[in-house]
């Protein structure tokens, strides 16, 4: 091949290269997912990805789980990874937002591009299935009598679970400081200790423990939602007395610096994969909440849910 020819090869090959994959339909996204593989973002994750393969949006998926600190430590490794990558997603959501609230890492979503919210989901309290408790009265009182003998389980500090729990505290009459929370780096870990009986309580979004809870292996005990949420037969917080409601959703990032026209690009893509049957079929399977929100709208959103969360996190003494 002549030079010339040869050069004007590569450099095609390089326009290629820098197209978003939602523009050229083909190609390889890197997903990251700043968790352990087992947890909600990892299923989010795993499910956007063959969804995007599925609606031909992307020909494969590259998956690089990062786990700890609420998802700081995927998120440093993405922001400083990610600049100017059109083909580079990052899986995050409101556990996220609490862990810079309480962890102030040195990096921050302001740094990402927000590109859409995808789903909803309200946690459940579980019970191994040998607890001597029973119900979400029994843990109460016991929270009352000596706080920290009930070790409450979940995701990381500033989770969602962990809010909650700290929420339960306020409002039956406990300092919300002294509460004895066990944060793990991912949801399969935090399942293992629920299912080992390491923790007295354990918290996650329904998806998480749905076949255990199913096989009778945990015993649901309270939901944080306003309602009784379709399909999952748990009573909530509310009717129990418990003045406790709150929502953890996810959804999805872009490397920094890319333009506006790959962002739009990105968007368009997440949407098409998120109108596929394989991603409708993951929300039905995992019991989540369609909660599409792109763009500006999206960043605003989040934004907001800083405010929000540190506005409770100071009420139920987190921070």
């Amino acid at each position: 091949m002549r030079r010339d020819a040869f050069m004007k090869s590569l450099l095609a090959l390089a326009a290629v290269s820098s197209v978003p994959l939602s523009a050229r339909a083909a190609g390889t996204v890197k997903m990251m997912i700043p968790a352990n593989p087992g947890g909600g973002w990892d299923s989010t994750g795993r499910a956007l990805g063959k969804s995007l393969i599925d609606a031909k949006v992307a020909d494969t998926v590259v998956y690089d789980n990062k786990g700890g600190a609420a998802g700081a430590l995927g998120l440093s490794q993405f922001i400083n990874g990610a600049k100017g990558d059109p083909n580079a997603l990052m899986v995050m959501g409101s556990v996220m937002v609490g862990g810079i609230i309480t962890g102030k890492p040195p990096v921050n979503l302001s740094q990402g591009t927000p590109l859409a919210r995808l789903t909803s989901e309200y946690n459940v309290f579980v019970l191994p299935a040998n607890s001597p408790f029973k119900t979400m009265k029994d843990v109460v009182e016991q929270l009352k009598k000596d706080p920290g003998s009930v070790k409450w389980g979940g995701g990381s500090r500033g989770s969602t679970e962990h809010i909650a729990a700290a929420m339960i505290a306020r409002e039956v009459g406990v300092d919300p400081a002294k509460i004895n929370y066990v944060a793990f780096r991912g949801g399969g870990e935090a399942t293992a200790a629920i299912l080992g009986g390491n923790v007295t309580v354990g918290g996650s979004g329904y998806s998480e423990f749905a076949e255990y809870i199913t096989t009778g292996k945990m015993r649901p005990i309270g939901v944080t939602s306003g309602t009784r949420v379709k399909g999952i037969d748990v009573p909530t917080l509310k009717e129990q007395g418990i003045n406790v409601e709150i929502g953890n959703w996810r959804g999805v990032y872009g490397g920094p610096g890319i333009t506006a026209e790959q962002r739009k690009a990105l968007i368009d893509g997440l949407l098409k994969a998120t109108r596929h049957k394989s991603w409708l079929d993951a929300m039905e399977k995992n019991g989540w909440t369609p909660a599409w929100m792109a763009g500006d709208e999206f960043s605003t959103f989040v934004d907001n849910e800083f405010a929000s969360l540190r506005a409770t996190m100071v009420k139920s003494g987190m921070i």
